[in-house]
């Protein structure tokens, strides 16, 4: 029998904040408020009424929790691998047992589709879980050396990690991006984005259950005042960051000599050639744009089409047909597609990227305006947008919009296309849509990209294939080895005999 999500939504927040008992922090294994006393409120973008009221942590609680994570380290530390991954995996059960209650929050808090979510509470277990896995894969090397004796290297963990996450996918981020650090040894403070902190908040309960305490502290607040305070702590040798350019080029300056890790912007290409099935291409480039999981905010979403002159008015045809099917509606209602934008200020902020491509001569060929439906008016909805007869000096064709706005150029002359693919800032993702193996293996050579799909999209990503940007869209890897491996610090040994 099918549930009222309605109903169930209410619950759930209830529920939630009981066992987070009142929404509290996780410091030191334990619920907390902030020193301070003060919170910060959180707002449902589907309806734009407040949903609860969240501790605000300043410099104090961030001590508070880097020490507490520096004090759990020696213990976790000394773990054997396989220990670690036994919590790990217990962690991950866990998760996987609450994703429909971990979905409701993520629907209610970013507006995200509700079954989305649920989809994301599983994919970021599912990441807990690889990563629990490779441990052994932890291996340092032997050096010969002249005359005798033995040099080997070890593999070790920095100590205290920072872990700054971004609104778009809450639980799934909250839960994934933490496994690679602590398999390899180190011990984590979670600063979660402050426009949807609930899922995580939740998700401390469940760190306090499976987790020495310390391992892993939970922490909500802002950038300017809780960022900053710990991504300059004395203490953390190693922070990695998923967000804007913006913040990753703030934390940067901030971070003194910390290693880093940044999974930054994208304004990723969607290359058509005229050998293709248009069918397909118009599916995997509505799919790829990620209207109906997450509104278009997400790094990976293929904001700028570039089609061959040859099948542009089909193409075209074929994506507003698609686009037009969507079904707008609350994040917590069974058949919702599309949700809001997560807050007031982003919805402002697509708006007025819609309205500079109006003005600077883009043909709006569907969407554009707030969604319609008396239900949705006081929400931060936004019609799926595409634009046709974009050209690369447009504003919505360099600049990252990160909402559902669909940017289509037409080409016929591949030198002067690659250059305009390659001529912007970023280098995150890119899409190859071609039946020519030799054209579509020259192009991906070709690409400024760190993750290229031939034939595929966005949509797609794969456990134990290397994710991460070029140029401003990043610097490291994530989902493989070398991300584990970018959680240690490499120690030579040197035994004269």
């Amino acid at each position: 029998m099918a549930i009222n999500l309605k109903a169930y939504g209410k619950t759930v927040l209830e529920e939630a904040e009981r066992e987070t008992e009142g929404w509290q922090m996780t410091i030191n294994g334990k619920f907390v408020k902030s020193q301070s006393g003060k919170t910060y409120t959180t707002i449902n973008p589907s309806t734009n009424q407040p949903l609860a009221d969240v501790p605000f942590a300043t410099a104090e609680d961030v001590e508070s929790a880097v020490a507490s994570a520096k004090a759990a380290f020696p213990g976790w530390k000394k773990l054997h691998v396989d220990e670690r991954g036994k919590m790990l995996k217990a962690l991950s059960r866990a998760v996987r047992e609450r994703a429909e209650m971990f979905g409701m929050l993520d629907a209610l808090d970013c507006g995200n589709p509700y079954q989305a979510m649920v989809d994301d509470a599983n994919k970021g277990a599912g990441l807990l879980e690889h990563f629990s896995n490779m441990g052994m894969e932890l291996k340092g090397q032997t050096v010969p050396t002249p005359g005798g004796g033995l040099n080997y290297t070890r593999l070790e963990p920095f100590g205290v990690v920072a872990r700054i996450l971004p609104f778009n996918h809450p639980i799934s981020f909250a839960v994934g991006k933490i496994a690679s650090a602590l398999i390899a040894g180190n011990t984590v403070v979670m600063k979660i984005a402050d426009q949807t902190p609930l899922s995580a908040l939740l998700f401390g309960k469940l760190i306090q259950e499976h987790l020495p305490p310390g391992v892993v502290n939970v922490i909500t607040g802002d950038g300017a005042t809780t960022g900053a305070s710990l991504v300059s702590h004395p203490n953390i040798h190693r922070i990695a960051f998923t967000g804007s350019v913006a913040t990753g080029n703030l934390i940067s300056q901030q971070a003194g000599i910390a290693v880093l890790s940044l999974e930054l912007g994208g304004k990723n290409p969607l290359i058509i050639y005229p050998d293709v099935d248009v069918q397909k291409v118009a599916d995997a480039a509505v799919a790829g744009m990620n209207f109906t999981r997450s509104q278009g905010q997400s790094c990976g979403s293929n904001s700028r089409v570039f089609v061959h002159r040859d099948l542009h008015d089909e193409f075209v045809s074929e994506v507003v047909k698609r686009v037009e099917k969507i079904k707008v509606g609350h994040a917590d209602a069974d058949d919702t597609e599309m949700g809001p934008v997560v807050t007031r200020q982003h919805y402002d902020r697509v708006m007025h990227y819609i309205d500079s491509a109006k003005s600077e001569g883009a043909k709006l060929v569907t969407g554009g305006g707030h969604a319609k439906g008396e239900d949705l008016a006081d929400g931060y909805f936004i019609e799926p947008t595409v634009f046709d007869e974009v050209t690369h000096d447009m504003t919505i064709a360099r600049e990252e919009i990160f909402g559902p706005v669909m940017s289509i150029l037409v080409w016929d002359d591949e030198a002067r296309m690659m250059e305009q693919v390659n001529g912007v800032e970023y280098g995150l993702c890119a899409n190859i849509w071609t039946n020519d193996i030799s054209t579509a293996l020259r192009i991906g050579d070709e690409i400024e990209a760190g993750y290229v799909w031939i034939n595929g999209h966005g949509g797609k990503r794969f456990k134990g294939a290397p994710f991460g940007g070029v140029k401003n869209s990043g610097i490291g890897r994530e989902h493989d080895t070398s991300e584990i491996r970018s959680f240690t610090q490499e120690k030579n040994i040197n035994v004269r005999y």
